[in-house]
């Protein structure tokens, strides 16, 4: 079996936090327990000011106006946030994100940093179940489109939330590729999936694992070793929702 490497792991060797991007530290708790929801919804908010509306990003066609859209559209239109997964009503999901993306920069900005006072997926209930990923992934859809990007040093608490989260990610998205596969995030699990045949391992930092299991293959740190048509397959495989 040949063996084949990308990306390697991101080690300590990343650059120091600056103002703006979230850790243990400095996210907000409530009952003791950390919010990275809330930590990754304000420095998303504070990053889409900095870099303003026409700013690339790593979601293909995007510029920071359209995601800044989307998120506003997922938190406060149920009637169209239905598109964002069901192909028959992705029409009308596209066709409100494009009136919404149309607003003033700033309205869609404060609307992203402060959810509405109740939604489905933004509500005190379930913010950390359903907002930790979504925002720690749009966060870094930004972050990753600048020149000399490096990743972050996320700290244990966040990087063990993410790998909740990357977990049954990877057993959704890996269910049916054709070979077996080992997820690793080292010091936090591991699993087994896909269809079976050739062996290949995953493994990489949760955070980067959950932007590899996302679609975002191109901009993960993660180390692929196995076989070099199965790498090179699930590097260009389509694994976004």
């Amino acid at each position: 079996m040949s063996t084949v490497t990308y990306a390697p792991v991101a080690t300590a060797a990343t650059r120091p936090v600056t103002a703006g991007e979230p850790t243990a530290a400095s996210a907000p708790t409530i009952g003791g327990m950390p919010r990275y929801a809330r930590a990754e919804r304000e420095a998303l908010a504070d990053l889409l000011l900095a870099v303003g509306p026409d700013a690339p990003t790593v979601a293909e066609g995007w510029l920071t106006r359209d995601l800044a859209a989307h998120l506003v559209l997922r938190e406060r239109r149920p009637d169209a946030a239905g598109g964002l997964l069901l192909p028959p009503l992705r029409g009308h999901a596209e066709r409100v994100r494009r009136r919404i993306a149309a607003r003033p920069y700033d309205e869609l900005v404060a609307q992203v940093r402060r959810p509405p006072a109740w939604s489905p997926v933004s509500n005190r209930l379930v913010d950390e179940l359903t907002n930790t990923m979504e925002f720690f992934i749009h966060h870094e859809d930004v972050r990753r489109a600048r020149p000399g990007w490096l990743p972050r040093d996320l700290g244990a608490g966040l990087q063990s939330a993410l790998w909740r989260r990357a977990a049954p990610l990877a057993r959704l998205a890996l269910r049916r590729f054709p070979a077996d596969l080992y997820v690793q995030a080292p010091g936090f699990g591991e699993l087994s999936v896909g269809r079976g045949g050739e062996p290949l391992r995953v493994v990489g930092a949760p955070g980067e694992l959950t932007l590899f299991l996302s679609g975002r293959q191109r901009v993960a740190r993660v180390q692929l070793d196995g076989a070099a048509t199965a790498a090179r397959r699930l590097r260009s495989a389509n694994l976004g929702m």
